[in-house]
């Protein structure tokens, strides 16, 4: 396993973004006091999950992000990027190259990303754990770090050791398991003071369930009941829906009676009025003739006036 490469970008005084590639016979970076050689070890910490400020030399986490400058504007994202050549398979995954990602927002929420897939710390944790790479290996030395070890200030020589000749995984794993064994016996605990407090409410909850069991009886025979109430409310429905029927029906035929004597009627109106028309017509022919007589007297009466006088 090789470290190849290293992606800066908005990470303390890295305003841009930078890549630092890490190929055969490189073994060093050089520069002069104040080019960002110790931003470049603190990025390298930062992406591997470290949490302390103040191994990151800084008083908070939101101050890693590039601050801006009189020209610049202020970045609102850090993000670093760590590539290795798993080639040998050190690393316990299928990927022949691994790139880890850790990203940090101004508005504080940060995810890392394991080849561009977001994952979780413990993830990236446990992918390199007993091989020598975290933030607090001793891949990554600082120059306090190097008086502690010679000091052997906290038993930092004997960490450095166990890391080395991979005890250091198993104490994790360790640490781990009686992590899970206490939140365990927390959770045994809890069930305990659970169970006494069901027993205090066992009788209570006896009661309940007598009374439970009444209710759904007297709530099936209920039901059973309105089913009955409903089935003969139905069939005193049905039978005077059919009592109903049978009026309707003698009703409907008495209708079609006088339907067909007020038809039979209306027929023998329509012919009297015919007759009547017939009538009318016979009398205005009579009155008519009448007139002309009566024009043909008055004339005869006239000219036989005259005649007399």
């Amino acid at each position: 396993m090789q470290l190849t490469r290293l992606d800066i970008k908005g990470f303390k005084s890295f305003g841009d973004k930078t890549t630092i590639h890490f190929n055969d016979g490189v073994t060093a970076i050089v520069g002069p006091n104040g080019c960002g050689k110790s931003n470049v070890v603190d990025a390298i910490r930062w992406v591997l999950g470290e949490q302390s400020t103040k191994n990151l030399r800084s008083e908070k986490m939101e101050n890693i992000i590039f601050n801006g400058t009189k020209s610049r504007k202020a970045a609102q994202l850090a993000e670093v990027s760590l590539s290795f050549d798993n080639t040998k398979n050190i690393l316990p995954t299928s990927f022949s190259h691994v790139t880890i990602t850790r990203k940090l927002y101004r508005s504080g929420e940060s995810e890392y990303r394991l080849n561009d897939v977001q994952c979780r710390l413990k993830d990236i944790t446990d992918l390199f754990l007993d091989t020598g790479i975290g933030s607090n290996s001793y891949a990554i030395i600082e120059l306090r770090m190097v008086d502690e070890i010679i000091n052997n200030k906290e038993n930092s020589r004997r960490a450095l050791f166990e890391e080395s000749s991979g005890i250091s995984k198993y104490k994790v794993r360790k640490k781990q398991t009686l992590n899970r064994l206490k939140d365990t016996e927390l959770d045994l605990s809890r069930i305990n003071d659970l169970l006494i407090e069901i027993e205090k409410n066992l009788k209570s909850l006896e009661t309940q369930a007598r009374k439970a069991e009444r209710y759904y009886r007297i709530r099936e025979e209920y039901k059973q009941s309105s089913l009955n109430l409903a089935s003969l409310k139905l069939s005193q429905f049905q039978n005077g829906l059919s009592a109903l029927q049978v009026k309707e029906n003698a009703e409907k035929q008495l209708n079609t009676e006088h339907v067909q004597r007020i038809q039979q009627l209306e027929e023998s109106l329509q012919l009297a009025k015919r007759a009547l028309i017939t009538e009318e017509k016979n009398l205005s022919l009579q009155q008519k003739e009448l007139n002309q007589q009566k024009s043909k007297i008055q004339a005869y009466e006239t000219v036989k006036k005259i005649k007399n006088e």
